[in-house]
């Protein structure tokens, strides 16, 4: 007779999932037995926490959950920071953990945490499976909360008596369509009048207008209405960089180049702007342009972001029908675009510097020099996203995936590991700092066992390169951020994966091509300089203007 556990899978089947990522334990044997004679196929990984960020970027590159499994207590709380990532960039992701059984209690409270109540806050939803009879509904609430606006995670905890309970029924609930509700006509026709009205409209595309589905609307949006546009660092690629609007990304809060268009701009509108992101500019109380929000939900009203008018529903119909409202009737700002020529043009400055240990300028450039147009670039975090996200253009969406939410170090190779299983057929990079990549590294072998065609970068500086830049800004004597490194080449090589060293900077191109042709899992470890660079920098942002007003 069918258990628990076998209607949790065929619920999980019925969702369309096809994998899952994670590291069972005992609480876990019958959904484990049941996924053996299953359509899905266990990836075990070697950490809990990278099963989690694969499952996160499963959902942020499809828009449908991925899936990660985890034991009790200990496995369960490795699950936390995956959750949060999950949570604050709003990645749909279902977390499943075990329990011991809820009707006895033969080990006493032995690794017994409250998981349900410790995911409260790091989750959209988080509930304990309480018989088998309810496992239909609970699976398909939960995959409808994770997808639906905002996205994020949602944990069940399945109990081992509940998984093993025998059970008549196994229907499914079949899967309906959601349908989002539209902006009102009010709105739109408000939000036309403004823009409209301004001289030197602005666009900017934030994290939330950066979903798989909007692409084509996005980009006919900026097509029709040919306004310039800039984006956040998790907006990056929701329309073609490639584009002769494109102003730049917004890599820092203020003081950097592209905020010479938003002091320019007499009007943003801010395309689903989402406020876990850092900042992309920092609205005052007066003085500075307007701001229009367009997102599927209302703005969260910050101390740095609180706009003048609201457009609420589906982003993609809003800005279709604002499209259509403002096609033909604007006129281009001349000095806009002059300033665009400007802003890329200093991007630009020294990405073929000839300096050795490499400088990050040159790491980007020659990145986006052996990547194809649709190649994927996964960066972890550290001083190098800052780079990556001004200078590296992108021309295919979700093509340079980084967090700028919870901004945790350790996801860049799951997350890399991750778009190579969804595009075999693609380049995938994952750029890690020193520091980042050994928060994770163990999933090499993962990622070898898997037979990924993966190229990842060390960026090698043997210090946390960020905080150090900080402690520059701030005046601080650097302090307390070196570390020592193991040899790289030699490490990959334990795994089973392929190592490579650069020790001259005309020899990274060749090495990361080399790397791609040779296939597999390869590791190139590549020293970087960022002293030059914090200090140019710190300078550029002392001798711009301090703030950036906006109304």
């Amino acid at each position: 007779m069918p258990k628990g556990s076998d209607l949790l899978v065929a619920a999980l089947e019925n969702e369309g999932v096809d994998r899952i990522f994670g590291v069972p334990g005992e609480e876990n044997l019958d959904l484990l037995e049941s996924l053996r004679t299953s359509g899905i196929e266990l990836v075990l990984t070697r950490h809990e926490q990278a099963a989690a960020f694969m499952a996160a970027t499963h959902g942020r590159l499809t828009g449908k959950p991925g899936v990660c499994l985890a034991t009790l207590g200990p496995g369960a709380l490795n699950f936390s920071t995956g959750a949060a990532y999950a949570h604050l960039g709003a990645m749909p992701m279902i977390l499943i953990t075990g329990q011991k059984p809820v009707m006895s209690a033969k080990q006493a409270r032995f690794q017994i945490v409250d998981i349900v109540a410790s995911m409260k806050p790091l989750t959209k939803m988080t509930r304990q499976i309480v018989s088998a009879a309810a496992i239909p509904s609970t699976v398909r609430d939960a995959f409808r909360v994770a997808m639906e606006e905002r996205p994020g995670p949602v944990h069940l905890e399945l109990p081992e008596d509940v998984a093993a309970e025998e059970i008549e029924n196994t229907f499914v609930i079949p899967v309906h369509t959601a349908e989002r509700p539209v902006a009102s006509a009010l709105s739109l026709d408000s939000a036309a009048e403004i823009i409209l009205g301004a001289s030197r409209p602005l666009v900017m595309v934030g994290a939330a207008g950066n979903r798989p589905a909007l692409v084509a609307a996005l980009s006919s949006f900026v097509r029709r209405t040919r306004l310039p546009f800039f984006n956040t660092q998790m907006g990056k690629g929701a329309v073609t960089g490639g584009s002769n609007l494109y102003m730049g990304t917004a890599a820092l809060s203020e003081g950097d180049y592209v905020h010479e268009a938003v002091e320019r701009a007499d009007l943003i509108i801010a395309i689903g702007h989402d406020t876990v992101e850092k900042p992309p500019f920092l609205m005052k109380s007066a003085g500075g342009p307007r701001v229009i929000h367009v997102g599927y939900q209302s703005a969260t009203v910050e101390q740095v972001y609180h706009p003048d008018i609201e457009v609420i529903g589906d982003i993609g119909a809003a800005v279709e029908a604002l499209a259509g409202r403002l096609e033909g009737k604007l006129t281009p700002d001349e000095g806009m675009l002059d300033l665009r020529q400007r802003i890329l043009a200093r991007l630009n400055d020294r990405a073929e510097e000839g300096r050795f240990p490499v400088t990050p300028q040159r790491i980007v450039h020659d990145v986006r020099k052996v990547m194809p147009e649709d190649g994927v670039v996964c960066l972890d975090n550290g001083m190098y996203k800052i780079w990556f996200a001004r200078n590296y253009r992108t021309h295919v969406a979700n093509t340079l995936l980084l967090d700028n939410a919870l901004a945790t170090m350790g996801a860049g190779l799951p997350s890399a590991m991750m778009a190579a299983m969804l595009h075999p057929d693609r380049r995938v990079m994952a750029v890690c700092g020193d520091g980042g990549f050994m928060m994770n590294s163990q999933e090499m072998e993962t990622a070898v066992r898997l037979g990924l065609n993966l190229v990842v970068i060390i960026l090698n500086d043997s210090a946390y390169g960020m905080i150090r830049w900080k402690q520059a800004i701030d005046g601080f004597p650097d302090f307390g951020m070196s570390f020592g490194n193991p040899d790289f080449v030699r490490y990959a090589e334990a795994y089973g994966a392929k190592g490579s060293r650069v020790t001259a900077v005309e020899a990274l191109v060749p090495t990361l091509e080399a790397a791609f042709a040779g296939g597999g899992v390869h590791l190139v470890d590549v020293p970087i300089d960022y002293s030059e660079n914090t200090r140019v920098l710190v300078d550029e942002l002392r001798n711009r203007t301090p703030d950036v007003e906006c109304k």
